[in-house]
Parts: structure tokens; C-alpha cells; sequence
């Protein structure tokens, strides 16, 4: 994995470390969720597939490192820096909440416990990583909320940052709760159900609108699904329901959704197909989808593209990635930082998981009863085990969006933490 996608203040801090002799010395460095997005009563974590590849990974190529040498801000780094970059493995500790998990304010996602440069260099690509898919398996999940049982097929790639962040949406989507995706290498990657028929260009193509769709019903057979909106909607159903069976469905892609769904099922009904499934698409979000829904719309499944994949409304998280210890057992101080509303919390921490509440804890605590949620994914380098694939994150994220979280879940910090917090609050230098 490519060391230099990072900031460089990560590695002029590194080469730092390395100068004063703080290279080996054992940190703690903790993701955490300072503010929800905007809109957002919680999040469900996604992401720690990509940062665990990343972690196990992370090396620097021979000409990586002569592009750093070559750097201003490099020029006086130690000549051991070099050496030490061309070994570079990460050897530490990763304890994080397992994928499809909801998270509130103030919560952990991540715990990192390495050498001190291991750790610094790593919080670039870590935060990316559980922030973008964190955000979009959100956003997924209030989606499908709001269709109230309809399938929600995500086709967001065209309209993603890149065509690789449309791959990691679909899988995220995927986890929040989708039925399946447009796109084709999500699908082979992480055994998403794949999903697509026609657009538009395939009807504009043929002399007739009847020839599109006897042409796709030969290719597709019952997997069909005519694009109906490319000249007149309601034509376009019926033209679907002359041609008849085989069929699945049709896709209304504008207009008036809730009056067009229900002319056009009026004319697939007349017609027998009873059983056709219609699905509309176009500029669509949980709002939007909510509103039909309400009205009775009847709309079988929904595609939504950009607001899902770019999480349009909420298109940034605030996670951030602070060490809260240095040291070892016996001999650990605990920096925290102290600034108003972004201050930090000392100490390795576990979150606890009851029934109605949350309890935030030091990572050597114990409560009876409870689901301690960060849990070891890579000690000593190495990975404790095969991560879960995505139908597996999936179905814990359905679990946990059952009922529908609350808003507000209650937080309590247990007594050892409070005593630490105070402790460590009174040592802070003014």
C-alpha cells in the first residue's frame, strides 16, 4: 500500500519522532466521532475493510523515498529516517466497532495502539477511509427507512467523486441496507447483488420504441425492465403491456412520480401483468421517497444514484484522530488537548453497549451484561481473523436499525474514566 498517501505533516512528524528517539515508544491514537453530519441523529460504521488492507499493507518503495528525500521539509531528516521508512511494517494494535454498527456523538470507532510514527502515519488514509462509507452507509439506511419495505437499488457511480468511490458506495449503500447495485466490480468484489437493464440511449437507438423493448425482452427475458419515460410515459407502458410477458417490470425516470405510477399500473394491470413491478428514479432522497410513500404511491422500488453516493446533504463527517496515551503498562502519561469544543477524552477506551444506554470506559474495564463494541481486529501487525463479508455486515446493520435507533441515545462515562479525566485535567499545564 502506497506509504505517501498521507499528509506530509504526518511524515515530517514521523521524521521528528524518529530525531528525538520517540520512534519506539508505544502510543495510542483513537478515531472518534467528535460531531454527527448534519442531519444525522446517528451513524452506521463502515470502512474498516479498507483501513485494515491499508494497515496490513503500508510499506514505502525505493522511489518513494527518493521523493521524500527530495522534499524542503524533509532536507534534515536524520539519515536512519531512510532506513527506518524502507522497513517500514505496521506492527500494533487495532481494537475498532465491527462494520454495520450504529455510533452516536462521541463515540469510538477505532482504537490504535502502535509505535508512536506507526500510529501518526496512519491517521490521514484511516480517517478517509471509515469517513466516506461511514457517511454513505448512512445515508443508505435513511434512505431505506423511508421506503418503508421498497427496495432502494443503488446506481451512484456515474455521479461519485471517482469511479473508485463508486465501488466503495455501493458496498457501503449495500450495508446500510440496499437491495443491490449498478455497479458490476461491487458486485464481483464484495458479492453484491447486481442490477440494470437499459437507459435511454438503448431506446433512442432503434427506429421504434416497440423495437427497444422486443429487442431487450430477447436479450433480458424475464429479468426485463423497459425505460418507459423517453418519450411519452404513459405510451411507453403501454406499449410494454402489448408486448406483454417476459417481464419484470418498467422504470419511470421523470415526471410526476406519484400520478405517472399510478396511471402506468393501471395499464400493466389492465393487461394481466399484475405481477410487473414498477421503480422510479430521478434526483430521488429519503424525503422525496417518504412523500410517495405517504401517498400511497404504487411504486415497488426506488433507484437513487447522486444523493446516496456523494451522501449529498451530509457530504462530510467529524471524525478525528488524537492520541490519548503514550507509554507502556506502568509507565503511561496521558495527553489531551484541551481547546474549547475540541477537546479530548485521556486514556485507551471501550465502549459498553445495554439495552438503553451507553457506557464509555477504560479499555481495561469489564461491564456484565454488556456487548463491549471496539473489538481486536489486528494484534501485533497481524489480522486475529477473516473479517465478515458484506451480506454479513449487512445483516448486523439491519439488526441494528431495528427498531429504528434512537435519537439521543443516553451516554454515561464510568467511574474510572471520570476519575482518569479528572486526574489527567488537573496535570493539563495552563
Amino acid at each position: 500500500m502506497n506509504g505517501l498517501l498521507t499528509d506530509l505533516y504526518e511524515l515530517t512528524m514521523a521524521a521528528g519522532y524518529f530525531a528525538a528517539g520517540k520512534h519506539e515508544e508505544t502510543a495510542t491514537f483513537e478515531l472518534t466521532i467528535r460531531r454527527l453530519p448534519k442531519n444525522r441523529d446517528f451513524v452506521v460504521a463502515a470502512g474498516l475493510h479498507r483501513a485494515v488492507d491499508y494497515l496490513l499493507n503500508l510499506s514505502f518503495t525505493e522511489d518513494e523515498i527518493k521523493y521524500l528525500q527530495g522534499l524542503p521539509s524533509l532536507h534534515n531528516a536524520e539519515p536512519g529516517f531512510w532506513d527506518y521508512l524502507a522497513g517500514f511494517r505496521f506492527t500494533g494494535d487495532i481494537f475498532a466497532v465491527p462494520e454495520g454498527t450504529v455510533l452516536y456523538q462521541g463515540q469510538p470507532v477505532m482504537n490504535v495502539r502502535a509505535p508512536l510514527i506507526e500510529g501518526q502515519i496512519a491517521e490521514t488514509y484511516l480517517l478517509a477511509a471509515i469517513g466516506y462509507e461511514t457517511l454513505v452507509a448512512s445515508k443508505a439506511a435513511r434512505i431505506v427507512h423511508a421506503a418503508a419495505g421498497r427496495d432502494i437499488i443503488e446506481f451512484g457511480t456515474r455521479r461519485a467523486h471517482t469511479p473508485e468511490a463508486g465501488v466503495l458506495g455501493a458496498r457501503a449503500g449495500y450495508i446500510g441496507g440496499c437491495a443491490g447495485t449498478s455497479n458490476t466490480l461491487a458486485g464481483y468484489l464484495y458479492g453484491i447483488p447486481v442490477l440494470g437493464t437499459a437507459a435511454h440511449s438503448w431506446v433512442m437507438s432503434f427506429a421504434s420504441e416497440a423495437e427497444a423493448f422486443e429487442r431487450l425482452q430477447r436479450l433480458l427475458g424475464d429479468r426485463t425492465v423497459h425505460l418507459i419515460d423517453t418519450y411519452d410515459t404513459l405510451e411507453g407502458a403501454r406499449t410494454a403491456a402489448r408486448l406483454g410477458r417476459p417481464l419484470r417490470g418498467v422504470r419511470i425516470d421523470s415526471g410526476d412520480l406519484d400520478q405517472l405510477s399510478r396511471e402506468v399500473r393501471v395499464i400493466l394491470d389492465q393487461a394481466g401483468l399484475t405481477e410487473a413491478r414498477i421503480m422510479v428514479s430521478g434526483d430521488l432522497e429519503e424525503s422525496k421517497i417518504e412523500l410517495l410513500v405517504k401517498a400511497g404511491a404504487p411504486i415497488d422500488a426506488f433507484g437513487v444514484g447522486t444523493e446516496l453516493t456523494t451522501s449529498a446533504d451530509a457530504p462530510n463527517i467529524g471524525a478525528v484522530y488524537k492520541v490519548v496515551a503514550i507509554g507502556n503498562t506502568g509507565n503511561v502519561r496521558y495527553p489531551v488537548k484541551s481547546s474549547p469544543e475540541k477537546h479530548t477524552i485521556p486514556g485507551a477506551k471501550q465502549l459498553f453497549r445495554l439495552p438503553d444506554h451507553d457506557v464509555l470506559t477504560l479499555a481495561t474495564e469489564c461491564i456484565s451484561g454488556a456487548e463491549a463494541l471496539l473489538q481486536p481486529v489486528i494484534l501485533g501487525g497481524n489480522l486475529v481473523q477473516p473479517l465478515p463479508n458484506a451480506n454479513q455486515i449487512r445483516e448486523r446493520a439491519t439488526k441494528a436499525l431495528n427498531p429504528w435507533p434512537v435519537a439521543n441515545r443516553p451516554m454515561e462515562h464510568s467511574p474510572k474514566l471520570t476519575a482518569l479525566i479528572e486526574q489527567v485535567r488537573g496535570e493539563t499545564p495552563k
